[in-house]
């Protein structure tokens, strides 16, 4: 089946996908920053061989900084959820996004599968994405993927409202699986990400908190595929 958009280098993606049947497929802290390690070793023209660099005394941690020979796509946000991910890409080369997106839902779901003696997808089907075709969709989807969060212990915020901002802010800095820290805190930096290609919305840490404190109040859901 033909994907009804087509990725061109330069424009913008919001990505995601969940596992299949819904179910969790980030169960312990390790399946999380598993992940996070993909998310940078798959970004890279070269083959990923986490196994290999493991088996040399690395942490997983030690391979988020390695050095990567060439991009496939550029990072501008990420959330991981127990059942799904969301990530905000720029497609840098052709078909960046595809061999990405490919490399690391094999290589995550071949990891999976074999701690946890399963056989079969654990994706529901292909991933997902949606163009970012206006200025303003764009800037959103900086609150939508990382709010995403508050779910955890709010499912119902966006239609009944934040019962404490406070909390849930407090909530949103101690998660370590996205990257709203690097948008939040000082000297906060994150391998992953490459906001250099991504338009300025934020000049301070503290408009983007106010940006997030405005959605949280707000409880607006907006045009995007969500989880």
């Amino acid at each position: 089946m033909l994907r009804k958009i087509t990725f061109v280098p330069e424009n913008y993606y919001h990505i995601y996908n969940r596992g299949t049947e819904k179910r969790n497929i980030f169960i312990n802290e390790i399946d999380y920053l598993r992940f996070l390690v993909l998310l940078y070793l798959c970004n890279d023209i070269k083959p990923v061989k986490i196994d290999e660099l493991l088996s040399q005394g690395r942490s997983l941690r030690d391979l988020l900084s390695i050095t990567r020979e060439k991009n496939l796509v550029d990072i501008g946000a990420y959330c991981i959820m127990p059942n799904h991910f969301h990530l905000l890409i720029r497609e840098k080369t052709e078909n960046g996004i595809s061999v990405f997106m490919k490399k690391l839902g094999t290589a995550y779901s071949m990891y999976f599968n074999k701690k946890n003696e399963r056989s079969g997808n654990l994706f529901q089907g292909r991933f997902k994405a949606e163009l970012i075709d206006t200025d303003q969709y764009l800037k959103y989807l900086f609150a939508y993927i990382h709010l995403n969060p508050i779910k955890l212990i709010e499912p119902e915020w966006k239609e009944k409202g934040i019962n404490n901002i406070k909390k849930a802010n407090k909530f949103l800095e101690d998660y370590q699986w996205s990257s709203y820290l690097s948008y939040t805190k000082e000297n906060n930096k994150d391998s992953l990400l490459n906001k250099g290609v991504f338009p300025e919305y934020f000049e301070t840490k503290k408009e983007f908190n106010d940006f997030i404190n405005d959605w949280l109040a707000f409880r607006k859901d907006g045009p995007c595929g969500t989880y």
